[in-house]
């Protein structure tokens, strides 16, 4: 039987607002005819073709540049027709309907990505390191977001998949002569090959954890009594007058947000309203909204005034936390009680003094909000996404589970299976079709 043929999608491939170029790029099957309705020629494969483009009764739309790249020499593996025009919406909107009018189909948010990943052209690592490098908000990100893409991630799993492919066949070959069993252990270097392939899991998980936390940043929340200095410390960190600073209790009543980076990680502090009980309906709304913030957080700054520390109200604050949440306490205003900045370690965590105003101690805060998220400077760090990091953690439970498996040479092989399954899912070579739609559903349209 043979292949379908892909249906033509298309949709405008830059960003939206005016601009000096704009892009509508197309992909399908047999677009020659196509590009000939829309632009009177049939451009040469890979050579920009410098064209006028009409509509349906020859009236001109735009002049631009016409690039052909026929199928599989493409991004998606298919025809694909990219139409440069000039940046304006209306002439975009334009040429985009007349492709419409010649037989394509709008194209779905990460179609064009989709089908390079169906079309082998990409694996599902690299094809989630586009969106990664389009969303990526440092250059730290950014290069990582590119390792991905060119396939440094992609090589990892495959050389892992390929040493546990190896280990497994070795072990399965054994299965059917029980006597050689101890001796496959001893010659095949059981042990040893497991525990070396535990090792390079564990340095790929550290890379991708560093690369994960370059993609979605840390969620800063900042929480405290009113007027501790919340939105003094907001405005401080972020570098501008995001927050209104008063003397006036209450003064926020709505969470501020600011991003920052520090060595590379974007950083979303949050200022909320500050927790107490309060008649005032705005206040309580805000307050609310600060506990929501609280859920999502990564690291809590809990800030108290350093000449009176924690007390009743802050304890309160303590007792309604989510279980497990990280957390600094912020000893603020050391400038009014006459101290310096210092760093120690209690038995409730870590407790930093600085003072928000005068600009004290940030650079201690800084660091210990690196050291709260695990960031360590690791070389060719790569993109990651937390379901990476589910299958990595997966894979090394199953290798854990293998070793304790020895010598029983068919739940070893099992466990390995299992592992390896693991592994493949980041790359694409088992994965569900729900989870395709979610991944490239999130994808911008024309990518």
């Amino acid at each position: 039987m043979p292949a379908r043929k892909p249906d033509r999608i298309a949709a405008i491939a830059t960003a939206p607002g005016r601009g000096g170029i704009g892009v509508v790029r197309v992909s399908g099957a047999d677009l020659l005819p196509l590009a000939e309705a829309l632009a009177g020629c049939r451009p040469s494969p890979r050579y920009a073709t410098l064209a006028d483009f009409r509509d349906a009764q020859g009236q001109g739309i735009d002049s631009g540049l016409l690039l052909y790249f026929p199928a599989p020499h493409s991004f998606t593996g298919d025809d694909v027709l990219e139409l440069q025009g000039h940046g304006g919406p209306v002439v975009l909107q334009m040429l985009l309907a007349r492709c419409l009018e010649l037989g394509a189909r709008l194209a779905e948010p990460g179609e064009f990505t989709r089908r390079a990943y169906e079309n082998g052209k990409l694996d599902l690592a690299q094809a989630e390191a586009v969106a990664d490098l389009i969303d990526a908000t440092t250059a730290s990100a950014a290069r990582s977001a590119v390792r991905s893409l060119q396939g440094a991630f992609s090589n990892e799993i495959h050389a892992l998949v390929d040493q546990l492919t190896e280990l497994r066949a070795l072990t399965e070959a054994t299965l059917d002569f029980p006597d050689e069993e101890i001796d496959f252990l001893k010659s095949a270097d059981a042990f040893g090959r497991l525990s070396r392939i535990g090792e390079r899991l564990a340095n790929v998980f550290d890379r991708a954890a560093q690369g994960c936390l370059l993609q979605g940043g840390l969620q800063v929340v900042l929480v405290g009594q009113p007027n501790v200095g919340k939105s003094s410390l907001l405005n401080q960190l972020a570098g501008d007058e995001l927050a209104i600073v008063t003397p006036v209790a209450g003064t926020t009543r709505d969470a501020l947000r600011g991003s920052i980076q520090i060595e590379g990680i974007p950083l979303h502090i949050i200022d909320t309203a500050g927790l107490r009980d309060t008649d005032d309906e705005v206040e309580k709304i805000g307050i609310a909204r600060s506990w929501r913030e609280i859920e999502r957080a990564d690291v809590l700054l809990l800030l108290t005034d350093a000449q009176h520390g924690i007390g009743d109200a802050e304890r309160a604050i303590l007792a309604h936390l989510p279980a497990g949440i990280k957390r600094i306490t912020i000893e603020n205003k050391i400038d009014l009680a006459g101290r310096s900045p210092e760093r120690k370690e209690t038995a409730d965590g870590v407790t930093l003094a600085l003072s928000a105003k005068a600009g004290q101690g940030i650079d201690l805060l800084r660091k210990e909000l690196l050291r709260q998220a695990g960031w360590h400077q690791t070389e060719d760090v790569f993109i990651a996404r937390e379901r990476h990091l589910e299958a990595l953690r997966e894979a090394s439970t199953h290798l854990q589970a293998a070793e304790a498996q020895l010598p029983q040479l068919e739940l070893f092989a099992e466990e390995m299976r299992l592992a390896q399954q693991a592994l493949c899912r980041i790359t694409g070579e088992f994965t569900a079709d729900d989870l395709l739609g979610e991944i490239f559903g999130r994808f911008c349209i024309g990518k």
